[in-house]
């Protein structure tokens, strides 16, 4: 995964001189199972960028939520330029290890990242039958 985001960075030269380290991954995620009031751990999570086309998405990295129910390290700690991501989380199989059904297999929220030097944080409250996000701090 950090090979895909150097590569895709390698690009920006200039974007990548010019902007300071982070300490952190610059998205970071959360998952709590609101119907058993209990972090999700075990969730697949992949995070894409909008091409240049402003249709399609590139894969930038994947990863999976810890026993918290986060994902902390998905990108390594640099910001990234300006544009517009998706993170796609699939709850089916983590419903499915505890024999419950789910309605929404994938969960895709796009989000636009207008300023690199801050922290995205995207929660995701999920049942089997529902779900909701916002922005986090």
């Amino acid at each position: 995964m950090v090979v895909a985001v150097q590569e895709f960075l390698k690009g920006d030269r200039d974007f990548c001189a010019l902007t300071p380290t982070m300490s952190k991954s610059p998205i970071t995620c959360h998952v709590l199972d609101s119907s058993i009031g209990k972090p999700a751990a075990g969730v697949t999570i992949q995070l894409k960028r909008m091409n240049a086309d402003g249709e399609s998405f590139a894969s930038l990295a994947a990863g999976e939520t810890n026993t918290d129910g986060r994902c902390t390290d998905l990108l390594p700690p640099q910001p990234l330029p300006a544009g517009t991501y998706k993170i796609v989380f699939r709850p089916k199989e983590y419903f499915a290890a505890t024999d419950r059904k789910c309605f929404y297999p994938l969960v895709e929220i796009a989000f636009d990242l207008d300023n690199p030097e801050e922290h995205y944080h995207i929660p995701l409250l999920i049942s089997p039958f529902s779900y909701t996000t916002y922005r986090g701090s």
